[in-house]
């Protein structure tokens, strides 16, 4: 038996969907245990395209996939996402469902809309999907849970009591007509009906799989500087990205780990607001953003690029306690006559090689960079590290040492078979 978490070690959009999807057919189960459709995750099998929010990127190799209990679940959108994947070929009967997980309902998502309005300038650039607001009544013990689902004397009065307090919000301060919680309630058992077969106790079917010697897939949403504690707050997600959330968010024990996986862009983006200390608002940017198709799988917005931040990854080695890395994206560098990589910070006058907690601190750093040779070279057919051009050879060790962490896969491009394997893990 062996299990791998598999987590993004900067702002999330870092490759992890084909990453999964690669390691899906060595598994016996694909768990995704936090986030909700708040996040995107992109594969590309020959000619079709398969765009997951939800669902464990697993389901393409008909892989047992688990909706873990620390994601959030808005119950239309998954049925359509299933609607979706049935459409395009693939087994949704391998789909389950954590009967603990939390659900996203359509008054999350007017307060989660409602509250960057109200924030203005200061908003967290959220994707407005009602992530925030519902993690936040799964902490405040009033949240919906699906279990709930299936008890509709409690669900009723869940939504009562939860949509006379949000009508107080919309009506004294937002100045909002009130919403119907019977609508709402309705919805929600219609949509429960539908997705009643894939419920099941996701802890009890994972610890299963465990005690039988079976491989575990733990799949990450959004990356390290995302994290709710460690990322660069308030611009965060609402959940825990890193590894330490796997164990929480699938009800499984720390002791089951055996393998942890980064993922790491070539070079650098984010989506949202807050201080992002190797960005490029040049051409140059905009050549990586063009190149690497930098624009969000969930919402479509332009990522912001820039050079690749160790300083970045070194935080998010340490704090996910990485074993291997994943280098994503290789081939959009290729066409750059030379590369900055981001080694330290100079804060105040003083070399740093930690990542500040204050963000005012972090905004003050300026990127030491050290540049590197580009290459010219077409590596998207790539199959080994030695047919790689010596420069793209240099780069990926240069990171490599920088991080201080083996790199045992290179993405060469989009595709799933666009991937140099130096160590397989599983």
């Amino acid at each position: 038996m062996s299990t791998l978490v598999i987590v993004g070690t900067q702002w999330g959009d870092e490759g992890k969907g084909k990453i999964t999807d690669f390691y899906a057919k060595k598994a016996d189960a694909v768990v995704r245990f936090q986030g909700g459709n708040n996040a995107g995750h992109t594969v590309i099998v020959g000619e079709n395209t398969y765009k997951f929010h939800m669902i464990p990127s697993g389901v393409i190799c008909a892989t047992p996939s688990y909706i873990a209990n620390g994601m959030v679940i808005d119950p239309t959108a998954l049925i359509a996402e299933i609607d979706a994947m049935k459409k395009g070929g693939l087994h949704t009967e391998y789909l389950y469902i954590s009967n603990r997980a939390h659900i996203i309902t359509p008054y999350h998502k007017l307060m989660d809309e409602l509250n960057e309005v109200r924030l203005g300038k200061n908003k967290i650039g959220t994707t407005k999907k009602g992530i925030g607001p519902a993690y936040a009544d799964k902490t405040n013990r009033n949240g919906i849970r699906v279990c709930d689902l299936y008890e509709p004397a409690l669900l009723k009065e869940k939504v009562e009591s939860n949509v006379s307090y949000i009508n107080l919000l919309l009506t004294k301060i937002y100045d909002r007509p009130a919403i119907d919680a019977e609508t709402i309630y309705q919805q929600l058992l219609a949509d429960a009906k539908i997705l009643r077969p894939y419920v099941c106790d996701v802890s009890l079917a994972l610890d299963n799989l465990l005690k039988a010697g079976k491989n575990i897939v733990f799949e990450g949403a959004q990356g390290a500087m995302l994290d709710i504690d460690f990322g660069t707050y308030p611009y965060v997600t609402s959940s825990h990205p890193i590894s330490g959330g796997a164990t929480m968010g699938a009800g499984v024990s720390p002791k089951a780990i055996d393998y942890i996986l980064g993922i790491t862009k070539a070079y650098t983006t984010r989506v949202g607001e807050g201080p992002f200390p190797t960005e490029l608002t040049d051409e140059t940017g905009e050549f990586l953003r063009q190149q690497g198709h930098e624009f969000g799988t969930t919402t479509g917005r332009a990522r912001r690029c820039g050079w690749f931040d160790a300083a970045v990854v070194r935080y998010a080695a340490r704090l996910n306690g990485l074993t291997h890395i994943a280098l994503t994206k290789l081939d959009t560098l290729t066409g750059l006559r030379t590369i900055q990589v981001c080694t330290h910070y100079e804060l105040e006058g003083d070399v740093i090689d930690y990542f500040p907690a204050s963000l005012t601190q972090l905004a003050q750093c300026k990127a030491i960079y050290e540049t590197l040779e580009g290459w010219e070279e077409d590596i998207t057919q790539v199959k080994t590290f030695e047919e790689l051009p010596v420069n793209a050879q240099n780069y990926v060790k240069k990171l490599e040492a920088l991080i201080d962490v083996p790199i045992s896969i290179v993405s060469v491009g989009p595709e799933r078979d666009s991937t140099i394997i130096l160590d397989p893990i599983l």
